[in-house]
């Protein structure tokens, strides 16, 4: 197999790598030091399987592996850690692999033949009882064939058409594999939904605004180029009184 090494700290990158050349049985093809180029370096590589540090500054391993899933060929994953012993009946309860450190060559070796990808559902469940950092920090973007991360603090809103929803964000827009529902099962501190197919981040609305008749529509902060569509951000009757609850109350949900 194809290995890709993501780890932080240099000399836990070459162990690793020692440890795969000496095994004889997989070839290392890539090192990263971030989340951020591991998932670059995964779709220029195509790795079988990656080799993940979940404690790392920045794109920690769990978000990274969420984003990793957005691929339409994901790697498998391996998580090295130094958790401790309750976080680790976590990654055996949920058949998610991972080795420990300091790594041994004979549980790595087992790790890597047994290799899966990663359900969003398990990796989920994993943060709520790992003590990793909850949620996702970034939405992913697929371009080119390459992922695209795009800060959560910069998207101003999510909107779906048809099969596919598009996250316009402070320096565009991008089509994303997220559903609507998801995103706002995932981001439902943050984001509100105006209507059917739409989420607003509640931090980038400035007021709620009457149309000629009766309508109302949202006004975005310092984004009066996102309002030229308004009809995208008319609040519907349904939803108009959560709208005001969460601008009252801010994050509250």
């Amino acid at each position: 197999m194809k290995v890709l090494i993501v780890d932080d700290e240099k000399p836990a990158r070459d162990r690793l790598r020692q440890l795969v050349d000496e095994s004889g049985k997989h070839e290392v093809v890539g090192e990263a030091a971030t989340g951020e180029q591991a998932l670059s370096l995964v779709s220029e590589l195509a790795p079988d399987v990656v080799l993940l540090d979940i404690r790392m500054p920045g794109l920690g391993g769990i978000e990274t592996a969420h984003h990793l899933n957005a691929l339409d060929e994901p790697p498998a994953v391996v998580f090295t850690t130094a958790y401790n012993e309750y976080a680790i009946e976590a990654f055996d309860a949920r058949a998610i692999g991972y080795v420990l450190k300091p790594v041994r060559r004979e549980r790595l070796e087992g790790a890597l033949a047994h290799a899966e990808r990663l359900s969003r559902r398990a990796l989920t469940e994993l943060e709520s009882v790992s003590g990793a950092p909850s949620g996702r920090q970034h939405v992913c973007a697929l371009a080119h064939g390459e992922l695209r991360l795009i800060p959560l603090t910069e998207v101003r809103y999510f909107s779906a058409d048809l099969k596919y929803v598009c996250v316009h964000h402070e320096t565009g827009e991008d089509l994303i594999d997220d559903s609507l529902k998801s995103l706002e099962d995932e981001f439902a501190g943050e984001f509100v939904r105006i209507h059917r197919g739409a989420l607003v981040r509640i931090d980038a609305i400035e007021r709620l605004e009457k149309l000629p008749g009766g309508q109302t529509r949202v006004v975005l902060r310092d984004a009066a180029a996102d309002n030229r569509a308004g009809d995208e951000l008319v609040v519907s009757r349904r939803h108009l009184p959560d709208v005001r609850r969460r601008l009252k109350h801010g994050r509250t949900t």
